[in-house]
């Protein structure tokens, strides 16, 4: 199977935009191309029943992030901070960029 290319990446701000978590913002934990879902802190909880074990002796209820499917997350702007679709553009130094389409800002940062 090839390869598949997402324009929302880890470290993200997103926002939902369907489903029971509707409205609510988060960032992204992690992106499974593959499966075209990701992972939002806080974002389609799941209670988990687990077993007493040595690492958690305890055992109980654990709440837990559920993989969401990325069609139902739009990314934030940075400028407005509202849901926005995501442009590619090429740089006169001849980066490619991803940028908001709301604002033209560009979206990714230096440090990833």
């Amino acid at each position: 199977m090839s390869k598949i290319k997402l324009k929302i990446k880890r470290g993200d701000s997103v926002s939902v935009i369907t489903g029971k978590d509707k409205g609510k913002k988060g960032t992204v934990l992690k992106v499974m191309p593959q499966e075209m879902k990701l992972i939002i802190e806080g974002i389609n909880l799941a209670v988990k029943h687990v077993k007493p074990s040595q690492s958690n002796p305890q055992g109980g209820r654990l709440t837990k992030e559920m993989p969401i499917h990325y069609s139902n997350v739009q990314v934030l702007d940075p400028k407005a901070d509202m849901p926005t679709r995501v442009g590619y553009r090429v740089l006169e130094d001849g980066k490619k960029v991803r940028f908001a389409k709301r604002s033209k800002e560009i979206i990714d940062n230096a440090n990833k």
